[in-house]
């Protein structure tokens, strides 16, 4: 989820954890967790920091090791260790375990997004995404607003969140059941397909759509139970070629390949250089794919420039890759 919602979560849980004895009866217990619960629920994020460094470090391990296992079992004790001296008059034990509750529900509602996790390390390196929820999702955020707001008024915040968080439950029940109908679409519009991407979008009905069959690839959109098919292509594997071997060398493509479960290439050749080009299907936006791996190469097969990332114009490629070439 987005940080915004992440934050609104780390005070509902904050809110919530009234429902435990130790904490309604001890205001110290009580604000110790809550602020724990918002740093919780922040916590797994941590490794946006990596974009400092640059998108191919941060495309490769954003939600990976800090959404793993051992992660979810070491931030509440890192932040537990952090608070506590602030708070000794709190219950420690209480505390702990309302903050292992934040970071757990953190990477738990990560899953439900397209991008997900690598929740399951170490035991698996697979990323998990079940993609029914929109990164943001506004009604799942309008409805922590209007929990927290009653709260602030004044209302008993054990029934307004357990009520709040009652509703959401059934909301991912009816994203499930929408997803649910619209593979079923699919596959009566694309018998053939072997395997499909459905990805949310920030609209309730719309779902970003990405089949592949034994021969093609298709880009689409699904308006409830309605399956538009915008683009067809080829699917042609990565040639064997010594051009794209050097190119996904490259930190960049490397990465780009390594997130990217559906994507295609492109190969544009000039007097004096290479350029490879990878597609990320799932993003369509405008007729535009906005995900992609560049990387441009000199007839010697000597890496000028790279980029991977988000690019909404050819304008903006050039003057990433131009800032970026190779002295």
């Amino acid at each position: 989820m987005d940080t915004g919602t992440h934050i609104v979560m780390g005070f509902a849980i904050g809110g919530l954890a009234a429902i435990d004895p130790v904490v309604a009866s001890d205001p110290v217990t009580a604000q110790s967790v809550l602020i724990a619960a918002v740093i919780g629920s922040q916590a797994p994020d941590a490794d946006t920091a990596l974009k400092l460094r640059n998108n191919a470090v941060y495309i490769r391990h954003h939600r990976g090791i800090t959404h793993s296992v051992p992660a979810v079992m070491l931030w509440p004790i890192g932040i537990t260790a952090v608070i506590y001296p602030f708070f000794p008059e709190a219950n420690l034990l209480h505390l702990w375990l309302w903050t292992f509750l934040a970071v757990f529900l953190h990477v738990f509602v990560d899953i439900f997004n397209s991008y997900g996790t690598q929740a399951l390390r170490p035991f698996s390196r697979k990323w998990v995404a079940l993609g029914v929820i929109n990164t943001f999702d506004p009604i799942i955020f309008g409805i922590h607003i209007i929990g927290l707001i009653i709260w602030a008024f004044g209302a008993d915040p054990v029934p307004t969140f357990l009520i709040m968080y009652s509703v959401i439950a059934g909301y991912y029940v009816i994203r499930f059941m929408l997803q649910s109908a619209v593979r079923h679409s699919i596959k009566n519009t694309i018998p053939q397909a072997d395997s499909v991407i459905i990805a949310p979008t920030i609209r309730f009905y719309q779902w970003r759509i990405a089949a592949e069959t034994k021969e093609h690839f298709y880009v689409g959109r699904a308006y409830g139970r309605s399956i538009t098919i915008y683009d067809k292509f080829k699917k042609i594997s990565i040639p064997d070629t010594e051009v794209f071997q050097k190119a996904q060398t490259d930190p960049n493509v490397s990465a780009f390949l390594s997130f990217s479960p559906i994507y295609r290439w492109e190969l544009t050749e000039s007097e004096d250089q290479y350029e490879v080009r990878f597609i990320d299907l799932r993003y369509r936006s405008n007729d535009h794919y906005p995900f992609v791996a560049v990387v441009q190469m000199d007839q010697n097969l000597t890496i000028q420039s790279s980029y991977t990332g988000w690019i909404f114009s050819e304008e903006k490629l050039k003057k990433k890759l131009d800032v970026l070439t190779i002295d």
